[in-house]
């Protein structure tokens, strides 16, 4: 049974390696502040997560596996919400799209 542990915790220690590493390329390769919040925000949380439950798995602890649990979940319901409010307070101030983009949906909008 700890040999499945064991490779379980390591398949969650590698994938939120990969997802951490997607956000990092993303933020140093997309062109635009929204599209670099989008991917630090969707990747950056699931990578995060991964790692988080990965601790708290090999930790082999109830009580250090329920925080995980916690702090999985709380990274679950803030990370998108405080990205998406950072998103509208950088448009609201004016910050410019990329040339790339097409649709703007919050200036139709009107906010």
């Amino acid at each position: 049974m700890s040999v499945l542990f064991a490779l379980v915790t390591a398949a969650l220690i590698v994938g939120g390696a990969l997802f951490a590493l997607i956000a990092a390329i993303g933020i140093n390769r997309l062109p635009d502040l929204y599209t670099r919040m989008h991917a630090a925000s969707k990747a950056g949380t699931v990578g995060s997560g991964l790692l988080l439950l990965a601790v708290g798995l090999h930790a082999g602890d109830v009580a250090t596996l329920a925080r995980a649990l916690a702090a999985f979940f709380f990274f679950i319901l803030t990370a998108p919400v405080s990205a998406h409010l950072l998103a509208r307070a950088a448009h609201k101030v004016g910050y410019p799209l990329t040339r790339m983009s097409v649709c703007d949906d919050l200036k139709k909008d009107g906010s």
